[in-house]
């Protein structure tokens, strides 16, 4: 079923699915690694594999919101709307620090310049917030789905965007009355979203959207919602 299941993938999703990913408990303790592809089977799923990932919204000033449309050959979701930079950190020593989040907002990082293109000299770990943290779990198709902890991370500055087109089918800036036009397309089936975009958006960017130019108040580092 594996096997039948990636021929849609390209050849760097496929590389992709053989990073090591930290695996944790309910508590967002880490008990182990495994691969990816483990974390991210639905047979795997169903036993209580979680893994540790994140999520970044990033706005301009502007305070537009970065959606992205997922590259048809994603594994989970492919197609689908969603926040700015989804990704994971890995089993690997400067990805696991946990003070301040330092090891996710690393990967953020690393992400958000691999896959958007950003340029390294205009986004540093110091412009990435670690907002607060939510439990996931939800099936992409019979093989493949989500089992995470996810870290909301949020950026808001002007950047130069390239995304990588294996990884980015579409992008665009979208205000607040955009992003809510596409929940209501997605509620009438007429757009294809990923779950956790949906919770997202309704349980917190929509409260946080006024606030933009000063979020601290809504930072919660100790909270996993969703449990």
């Amino acid at each position: 079923m594996f096997q039948a299941s990636k021929t849609h993938l390209n050849e760097l999703q496929i590389k992709r699915l053989e990073e090591i990913l930290i695996v944790i408990d309910k508590q967002d303790q880490i008990i182990g690694a495994d691969t990816k592809r483990n974390c991210h089977l639905m047979e795997n799923i169903n036993k209580g594999l979680l893994h540790r990932g994140f999520s970044v919204v990033l706005f301009n000033t502007q305070n537009q919101l970065l959606v992205q449309q997922r590259a048809d050959a994603k594994y989970t979701f492919p197609g689908h709307f969603t926040d700015s930079c989804s990704s994971h950190p890995l089993y690997v020593p400067e990805e696991l620090e946990e003070e301040d989040a330092v090891g996710v907002r690393r990967a953020a990082l690393r992400r958000l310049q691999a896959e958007l293109g950003i340029p390294q000299d205009q986004i540093s770990i110091k412009d990435i917030t670690f907002m607060t943290r939510k439990y996931q779990k939800c099936q992409s198709d019979a093989v493949w789905g989500d089992h995470e902890i996810g870290y909301l991370l949020l950026v808001r500055k002007d950047l130069t965007l390239n995304p990588d087109p294996r990884e980015v089918r579409s992008y665009s800036y979208m205000s607040q009355e955009d992003v809510q036009g596409l929940l209501d397309r997605e509620a009438r089936g007429a757009e294809k979203i990923t779950p956790w975009f949906r919770s997202m958006v309704e349980d917190f960017l929509l409260p946080w959207w006024p606030y933009l130019e000063d979020v601290s108040p809504f930072v919660e580092p100790d909270k996993i919602y969703g449990l």
